[in-house]
């Protein structure tokens, strides 16, 4: 399976996917829908991308203009489509792919980039990643003042405002999924 870039300097370059079932990509559509939501918001932005799967929301970011991406996920293939992803997109100097466990405190990523306008999240459905996910993202001391976190879920877990850290700005439903905007406080 392929998808596209939807939009900006990049729009119309396809990526590949992670074969197999053990990464979920975001469609073209619900990609458009969120970019959308943030227009304003990407240019010159600083990128978390975590449970980054093909790398797909952090490159569409790049692409609209955001400043720089750090992809985030455990999967070593994974990794490597991100990889061949940001390498077929010649963004190279932009971006920096880390294998880790995005529920560990990231806050060495520190030495790569200090702090993040937009965090986009797509974990696992129904397992439960979310709210580990964040106390990790407000531990590690890695967000902006006002910076967006885009969690991509299943319709069925329901995200509270368990933390005083974040505050929902809005909510979607796209078919079996859901996506929460949230701002960090």
């Amino acid at each position: 399976m392929a998808l596209r870039i939807i939009g900006g300097d990049l729009k119309g370059r396809r990526i590949v996917t992670v074969r197999g079932s053990m990464t979920r990509p975001t469609a073209d559509r619900l990609r458009e829908a969120i970019f959308n939501i943030l227009y304003t918001r990407v240019q010159g932005s600083v990128v978390l991308d975590v449970f980054a799967g093909t790398g797909a929301m952090g490159i569409e970011a790049l692409s609209r203009g955001a400043e720089y991406a750090v992809f985030v996920d455990n999967n070593k293939n994974a990794s490597s489509v991100i990889k061949k992803n940001i390498t077929s997109c010649e963004i190279e100097d932009k971006t920096t792919i880390i294998k880790r466990d995005a529920l560990k405190r990231l806050d060495w990523i520190k030495s790569i980039k200090p702090w993040f306008n937009i965090v986009f999240m797509d974990p696992p459905y129904n397992r439960n990643f979310i709210k580990p996910s964040l106390e990790s993202l407000v531990k590690s001391q890695l967000l902006k003042q006002k910076a967006y976190i885009i969690i991509e879920h299943s319709y069925s877990e329901i995200i509270s405002e368990e933390t005083e850290a974040f505050t929902t700005i809005d909510q979607r439903k796209y078919g079996k999924s859901m996506v929460t905007f949230l701002q960090y406080l």
